[in-house]
């Protein structure tokens, strides 16, 4: 008796869809641009578009009509503000008054910082997070408060360093010729001191031990590891702690400003680049000019912060 078999049933099975390499990028860089629209939204909004809209008032100048009596208009003039930015002797004045005092005061205020941050390093970890801490109160108050503080020092009536002064039989000035620039740099190193030791102590932190082990054994002295060892790996933070700097002094607006309360023949509204805009838009009520002196400000700005970071990339290299 025959019987009959059937035949084995073949599995069939759907083909896998397989993604292809350049699918799934694209849904990454999908994802990855979704997560940074908020950020792209607020540069937008916050830099680009003022930008734009600075560059496109900079374009045009308010004239009058008739023999000055009648109403002004604002007209379309092309690039004639930037031309006239380009000879204007008060702005590059501010600009290069701005610079020297900032290369002098940014130079002091990185050495101390470095000096904070090499005796920070020696310290116990207990001591180094409080004095960290301590240095760091100047540069979380606001500018302005801090300003005022020193205005308060510095004020010919109230002062309490004058008072000290007077008891000594000695007379101080805060203002007038080199004393302004000591005063607003004092000012200013108290400031920023905090902040650039905390970068440059972190940089220390991050160097391997064993470097100073292996030149403890040589014979090497505490100062010779800091000079030899400890400063030429941290070139990087001092580079970058300066370009930042460099950045700051070029938009020193609000520490001037207020220091002109007490000393106004000291302190001109030109002083600085920034309070010569300022005083263009809002005391002339120039604002074309004043838009026009702000896109140059920031281009020299950016060019200069190239320069000093290429420089010194290549001295270090």
């Amino acid at each position: 008796m025959s019987t009959l078999t059937r035949p084995p049933e073949v599995a069939t099975h759907s083909p896998v869809r397989r993604t292809s390499p350049r699918r799934t990028g694209r849904r990454g860089a999908y994802k990855g641009l979704l997560f940074a629209l908020p950020f792209l939204v607020g540069f937008l909004a916050t830099y680009v578009a003022p930008i734009g809209y600075a560059f496109s008032q900079s374009l045009y100048e308010k004239k009058g009509t008739g023999l000055g009596f009648g109403p002004t208009r604002v007209v379309y003039t092309g690039f004639d503000n930037f031309a006239s930015v380009l000879g204007d002797e008060d702005f590059w004045r501010s600009m290069l008054r701005t610079l020297v005092f900032g290369s002098v005061q940014i130079t002091v205020m990185l050495g101390i910082s470095l000096l904070l941050a090499l005796l920070l390093d020696g310290v116990a970890a207990r001591a180094v997070r409080f004095f960290r801490a301590a240095l760091l109160i100047p540069y979380v108050v606001p500018a302005v408060v801090s300003t005022l503080m020193w205005l308060f020092l510095y004020s010919p009536t109230g002062s309490p360093l004058l008072d000290l002064a007077d008891r000594a039989g000695t007379s101080v000035e805060f203002f007038g010729g080199l004393n302004t620039y000591l005063s607003l740099g004092n000012l200013l190193t108290w400031q920023g001191i905090g902040f650039n030791m905390i970068l440059i102590s972190a940089s220390l932190q991050a160097l391997p031990r064993e470097l100073y082990e292996a030149a403890r054994l040589d014979g090497a002295r505490e100062w010779r590891i800091a000079w030899s060892i400890k400063i030429p790996n941290i070139t990087g933070i001092l580079v970058l702690t300066g370009m930042f700097s460099l950045i700051g002094r070029l938009q020193l607006f609000a520490e001037p400003l207020l220091l002109r309360q007490i000393a106004p023949e000291s302190v001109n509204m030109d002083f600085t680049p920034m309070m010569e805009i300022f005083d263009q838009a809002f005391k002339t009520g120039n604002y074309q000019y004043a838009a026009a002196e702000s896109i140059v400000l920031a281009v020299v700005t950016g060019v200069l912060a190239f320069v000093f970071h290429r420089v010194t990339r290549r001295k270090m290299s």
